[in-house]
């Protein structure tokens, strides 16, 4: 949400910084994103001054050139060469001063000393349109004879530059999507700082009933989802181009200025945080407004032009015939105000948060004002909104108020009543800030304090605070507004012994993520809920396990994932559209599961599960090129080990975990890993082209998910045996083997072990041949046999005798023939 700071001192008489005001928002509560500054004229005329042209002389080497001499109120006259037909001496005009930058759309050129024609010139006179202040190019302008010498031109034209301030709003403050909402938070802040620093409220004592020549009744049919309806009629309005300052304001936030009515409304939703609506009087059929929904598929057709299909539930304004407006959402295409409308409906309303926001969802739009009345607005606000706008609009496009306010609010929204202990508010904040802050404060937000006894506050909380209904939400306030930095830090240390023996989840999480980064990785931290369309088609996370979010904020955020794989190819996407393709990414985290078959009627948590686990994502180049080696991609081979790294670091004995081929619609080649008791524990292999499409990825994604649940399981069985180094030497055979191309290495290693378990120390291969001189499906396997035992020296004949074990047993196993 943009705040503009002008439009905020319109509110609180404060004159701090924009940064410094930028970190007192943030202390509060409203972080603020970022600062820009906003010129209603781009470069804000900095360096032009009012001077006077004391002569005016023709140029000798020219016939349409000029030389003069001009005073700008700053010492010597500037000697100036100008083309324009009507400079004269005795005239006051707007003077470009030497390094003075102008604009003309996106390019500029700055003023230099320069000869022109053999004659220097020390500056420029100015046109309308060289400055930005007009379109004229007829000549320069010429000021009246009382324009004041010196004068800066940003002071003449009265220039104001404006700061916008990108507030973000979580999604229960509501209260302070407005400007007034935050000057009133801002006002609470210096409550306890600056006494003088006061809030004012827009006045509307001035509304006034002139007629009731068009009164329209309003009948709400769906109280439930429209609990209150306020509307009043304005005559005779012209409508037409808003004023200056007003075009200016709502500009300077982003919004389009249309027209004065259309502006007036937008300047005070952001202003008050209420949205409202106005209709073209004259269209509304039948005299009246009904607040109703409408039969399942009616066509409607919204501003935008798009035709949609109406839900059923879904809230409409409506005239006698016709649907108007989808209510808090959008309006429609022929009942909005034109240049032609000359009465107007001004609507006012509080409608069922719920409500707005399922029907915003399902026809996909989001709205200044569903934004807001999906959050909540104000009940108790909306007379006098009706009236602080309907009096704009009386301002800048005259009119009458030709009705009563009709008014339709059949149950009243009553205030949230809390009861506040004392003592809790210094236990929970852990300082004690005295009874006058506290009270400070509390009245600074506008909510009641009905009586203080026996350490006890009853408030009253205002209806349109929705996220305050309990103490620990008004302790939550103060503690904001006081300032989290105010509570000290105590050096007191409390701590206590534990004797548990079970494997430390968070120790082991640090000990690997410490692992990771050393290894190059970077630790990512995605949300949880994920987009329901991830999951569509997939048969590993099928979309009926997902766990879905009741009234979703938004589609890319409506269900819990399932793996964490989607949010690492989101951060990858993204980093590679900013050119940084080599990457290394690992994430913990949470994924979650639905199970129909596990409901039971006793518990509503049994369908639910949820499992945690770690991801790798490797990809790109696995280092970069240098002057001593060429740049190596990252592969598949370097995803395996740095996975069988995490599992020696846990304690694994590799040679007692389970490696298989893999694949399903996610991974094209991959492995799984078990223990030899058929427990998962991780999966890694090589994405799916297809799924990497969906993500504008073209390179290469190696992916490993690890379940940490159960690989730290397995190490609560793991006991840390220490042995002598054997003072026995090691031997080391190698062999040349011509197997199928379809042979994998496991299956080597399987048969060797299998020939011999207790000298056999290691199986390992150093080169692969496929190619000329062999035949078609065959390839070369080199590999390297270590052998060792630990009780004495190895003999010729022993060694020999394992490795025709060895050999037989691959010739046997998998038709391995020697070279």
């Amino acid at each position: 949400m943009n705040i503009s700071y002008n439009w905020l001192k319109r509110y609180i008489n404060i004159n701090v910084e924009a940064a410094e005001l930028s970190k007192i928002l943030t202390s509060i509560g409203l972080e603020v994103g970022g600062i820009d500054q906003v010129q209603s004229i781009k470069g804000g005329l900095e360096g032009l001054i009012i001077g006077e042209v004391l002569t005016c002389e023709a140029h000798e080497n020219s016939d349409h050139l000029h030389v003069t001499t001009v005073n700008t109120g700053s010492g010597d006259a500037l000697q100036i060469v100008c083309g324009a037909p009507n400079v004269a001496a005795g005239q006051k005009v707007v003077v470009a001063t030497i390094g003075t930058v102008l604009y003309s759309g996106d390019e500029s050129f700055t003023i230099k000393r320069s000869k022109i024609r053999g004659v220097e010139s020390l500056g420029m006179l100015c046109a309308a349109d060289e400055i930005g202040i007009g379109t004229s190019h007829d000549g320069i302008i010429v000021l009246p004879d009382d324009a004041k010498v010196g004068t800066l031109a940003k002071d003449y034209y009265n220039i104001q530059n404006d700061y916008v301030l990108e507030v973000d709003i979580t999604p229960n403050r509501v209260d302070a999507a407005s400007h007034y909402g935050v000057a009133r938070d801002l006002a609470a802040y210096f409550s306890l700082r600056n006494s003088e620093i006061k809030l004012t409220k827009p006045d509307v004592s001035k509304f006034t009933l002139d007629s009731q020549q068009l009164t329209i009744p309003v009948v709400v049919q769906n109280p439930e989802a429209c609990p209150r309806y306020s509307g009043v009629t304005i005559s005779g309005v012209k409508v037409g181009e808003s004023p200056e300052w007003l075009k200016t304001a709502v500009a300077n936030i982003g919004l389009r200025p249309i027209n004065n009515i259309v502006d007036a409304t937008n300047f005070v939703l952001h202003e008050l945080g209420q949205p409202l609506h106005a209709f073209d009087a004259d269209k509304i059929a039948g005299g009246e407004i009904h607040v109703r929904c409408l039969p399942e598929g009616t066509s409607f057709v919204t501003l935008d032009g798009v035709e949609r299909k109406l839900n059923a539930a879904d809230l409409m304004i409506c005239d006698a015939e016709k649907p108007m407006c989808i209510a808090g959402v959008f309006g429609g295409l022929n009942s909005g105000v034109t240049e032609s409308t000359q009465n107007i409906f001004l609507e006012s309303a509080y409608f069922n948060p719920v409500s707005i926001r399922k029907t915003a969802r399902r026809h996909g739009l989001n709205t200044d004002a569903s934004f807001r009345y999906e959050r909540g607005c104000d009940p108790d606000g909306t007379i006098y909104v009706l009236k602080r706008c309907a009096l704009l609009i009386q301002e800048i496009a005259g009119g009458v108020i030709s009705s009563e306010i009709a008014d339709v609010y059949p149950e009243k929204i009553m205030p949230f009543d809390v009861q506040l202990s004392f003592n809790k508010i210094n236990s929970l904040i852990g300082k004690e800030i005295g009874r006058e802050n506290i009270e400070l404060i509390i009245k600074a937000l506008e909510i009641e304090i009905l009586n203080f006894e026996n350490g006890i506050y009853s408030l009253r909380v205002p209806a349109y605070r929705v996220d305050v209904m309990r103490d620990v939400d008004v302790i939550e306030d103060i503690l904001r507004i006081y300032g989290y930095n105010n509570i000290e830090i105590s050096d007191k240390l409390m701590s206590n012994l534990s004797y548990s023996t079970k494997p430390d989840s968070h120790k082991m999480q640090n000990t690997i993520s410490e692992q990771l980064t050393a290894q190059g990785f970077n630790e990512i931290l995605n949300n949880s809920l994920t987009k329901a369309a991830y999951y569509n088609d997939l048969t590993i996370f099928p979309s009926n396990r997902n766990v879905r979010i009741i009234n979703a904020l938004s589609n890319d955020l409506s269900v819990m994932r399932q793996t964490l794989l989607f949010g690492g190819l989101e951060n990858i996407a993204h980093n590679i559209n900013r050119q940084n393709k080599d990457l290394k990414f690992y994430e913990f985290g949470n994924c979650y599961y639905y199970n129909a078959e596990n409901r039971k009627d006793t518990d509503n948590l049994a369908a639910y599960s949820e499992n945690y686990h770690l991801a790798l994502w490797l990809t790109g180049n696995q280092h970069a090129a240098n002057w001593a080696t060429a740049d190596s991609q990252s592969s598949v081979f370097e995803l395996k080990a740095q996975v069988e790294n995490i599992f020696r670091r846990l304690g694994f004995d590799l040679q007692k975990l389970v490696s298989s081929e893999y694949a399903d619609e996610l991974l094209s080649e991959a492995l799984i890993v078990q223990n030899r008791q058929g427990v998962r524990l991780a999966v890694m292999g090589i994405l799916n082209p297809k799924i990497l499409k969906k993500f504008d990825i073209e390179q290469p994604v190696y992916y490993a998910d690890l379940e940490w649940n159960s690989t730290l399981a397995q190490t609560a069985q793991f006991k840390v045996h220490f042995a002598e180094i054997s003072k026995f030497p090691e031997v080391r055979r190698d062999l040349a083997l011509l197997i199928d191309s379809d042979i994998k290495f496991t299956q080597i290693e399987k048969a060797a072990r299998e020939a011999e378990q207790k000298i056999l120390k290691s199986v390992t291969l150093f080169d692969v041949y496929e190619g000329k001189n062999l035949a078609e499906g065959k390839k070369s396997y080199a590999i390297s046999f270590t052998l060792q035992d630990k009780d004495k020296t190895l003999t010729d004949s022993q060694i020999e005798s394992i490795m025709k074990r060895i050999v037989s047993n691959l010739e046997n196993k998998v038709g391995a023939k020697l070279r």
